[in-house]
């Protein structure tokens, strides 16, 4: 016979080996002895499968990996711990049933069914990487690669319990004894992976020090004055948490939508906590805000014109987050940020808060010219702040799809609580119930205002505000059409 027939007969006997190794891992899978009458244990079985589950695990954790991670010798040493320990589990069984065929059979078990394992969580990690998972998984995929891990382990054990007819109680004891060293192993080492990302404080360049003052100053400056005899809209945005992009990625599309679209160009201003951006974007801290609000109020008409307001960040009760370390800041408070906008003077004023228990807003700042708009109700959180996500729940449903199709506030409001009722409720999320109030003197000039802004017809209202007193100072609340929500806390 032929070289070449040799080889080709040996590949084809290692290619059906390989075949009948992963069916007899199916098997010990559903904890069927049947495993042993296909497992095919050779030394060149063994490396392969070696090398697969290696492979298999560091893709993993390098598709799991946050961005900046770099390779840790620790968590490759903490895997090959177990392939190592059941290989000599291995050794064990031969000398003591005196059949050196054993040698391989549980190591290979083992390496299959964590190659297979291993395949189908970066499978599953990659999928979530796009967003193509619903947000309630992430909370529960730890627990199910746990199971996993388990699974594989106990099934091979329990195969052997089995093949060696041990009594059941010691079956129990193995197979208890094994799922409390496992857990705790693994919950010991899990700040252990492949590839870790190293823990950096935060640093504030030097040149950002004095950067800062010169971005907020040309910020400010680049705010026109109102056009007079005609009702302008202002446009200002807070991002104020800064370790999560989607904050600042929600208020630069709103900003681009407001200034593009809604023509607030030369009439907006965006103040951006977020720690790449130090260099770029003035920051949100109580100081900037109020230097905001008093530069637009110092710009615009009180009787004539608006300001659209929108924060987003996460939240408690009262409060909107701001955070930038390493800078200490203060967070901003409801009963503070209503002093600030009647100290500038702004009169006509539009306020969105997309963050957890935003509703909670809404008693300091309704006043009879002001419209609040929260992302949720006073005790309940909302949805959406993941680091993969461009904007929150609520502000792509509002901002990014029913802004974009409707012609008033309080129709687009209704429609983005239904698109957030509809996906929270696909998800298991509990409802955010979105709010939104109107203000007495509002409630009337508003569609005068919307169609200065959605029309752009340009009409004045100062023949609106010059009837104020006429309007007793009650609000009207608006409540969508089934409960709802949107960024969490």
């Amino acid at each position: 016979m032929s070289i070449s027939s040799l080889k080709t007969i040996s590949l084809q006997r290692f290619s059906l080996n390989f075949a009948a190794n992963i069916i007899a891992t199916l098997w010990m899978l559903v904890g069927s002895t049947r495993a042993f009458s296909w497992v095919k244990p050779t030394f060149m079985q063994f490396a392969l499968f070696a090398s697969l589950a290696l492979g298999s695990n560091v893709l993993f954790s390098w598709l799991a990996a946050e961005n900046g991670s770099v390779f840790n010798e620790q968590g490759l040493v903490s895997y090959l711990i177990w392939p190592t320990i059941i290989l000599l589990g291995g050794i064990i069984l031969a000398r003591r049933t005196s059949n050196q065929g054993m040698l391989f059979v549980p190591v290979v078990l083992w390496l299959v069914a964590d190659t297979l394992s291993a395949l189908l969580q970066s499978i599953v990690q990659f999928i979530g990487s796009q967003g193509w998972l619903p947000d309630w998984s992430y909370s529960f995929l730890p627990i199910l690669f746990l199971i996993l891990f388990l699974w594989q382990t106990l099934a091979l054990l329990w195969i052997f319990a089995r093949r060696l007819r041990m009594p059941w109680w010691e079956r129990i004891i193995v197979l208890v004894g094994a799922v409390a060293l496992l857990t705790i192993w693994q919950n010991n080492v899990a700040d252990q992976p492949i590839f870790k990302q190293i823990p950096v404080q935060p640093v504030l360049e030097e040149a950002a020090l004095y950067e800062q003052p010169r971005l907020l100053q040309q910020a400010l400056n680049g705010i026109d004055s109102s056009v007079p005899g005609a009702s302008d809209w202002y446009f200002m945005g807070v991002a104020g948490f800064s370790e999560q992009n989607v904050f600042r990625s929600e208020i630069n599309k709103v900003r681009e939508l407001f200034d593009v679209r809604f023509g607030t160009s030369g009439r907006s201003l965006s103040l951006i906590n977020n720690s790449y951006s130090w260099l770029d974007e003035p920051i949100a801290s109580k100081t900037s805000i109020l230097q905001g609000l008093k530069r637009i109020g110092q710009q615009m008409n009180a009787d004539e014109d608006v300001l659209f307001l929108t924060l987003s960040s996460h939240g408690d009760q009262d409060i909107v987050q701001l955070s930038n370390p390493p800078l200490e800041m203060d967070n901003l408070d409801a009963a503070w940020l209503r002093e600030a906008l009647d100290a500038s003077g702004i009169r006509w004023r539009v306020i969105v808060v997309s963050a957890c228990y935003s509703g909670s807003f809404i008693d300091d700042l309704t006043s009879p010219t002001t419209v609040v708009i929260t992302a949720s109700a006073a005790d309940k959180m909302s949805f959406g702040c993941t680091n993969s996500a461009e904007m929150t729940y609520f502000g792509q449903a509002f901002f990014a799809e029913s802004l974009r199709e409707n012609t008033s506030f309080e129709t687009a409001f209704k429609d983005a609580s239904l698109r957030v009722s509809e996906r929270e409720k696909f998800m298991g999320f509990e409802p955010s119930e979105p709010q939104m109030v109107i203000g007495s003197l509002m409630q009337t000039a508003l569609p005068a205002f919307e169609q200065v802004l959605f029309d752009k017809s340009r009409p004045s209202v100062s023949s609106i505000s010059a009837d104020n007193g006429a309007i007793d100072n009650k609000s009207f609340t608006i409540s969508p059409p089934i409960a709802t929500g949107a960024t969490s806390p």
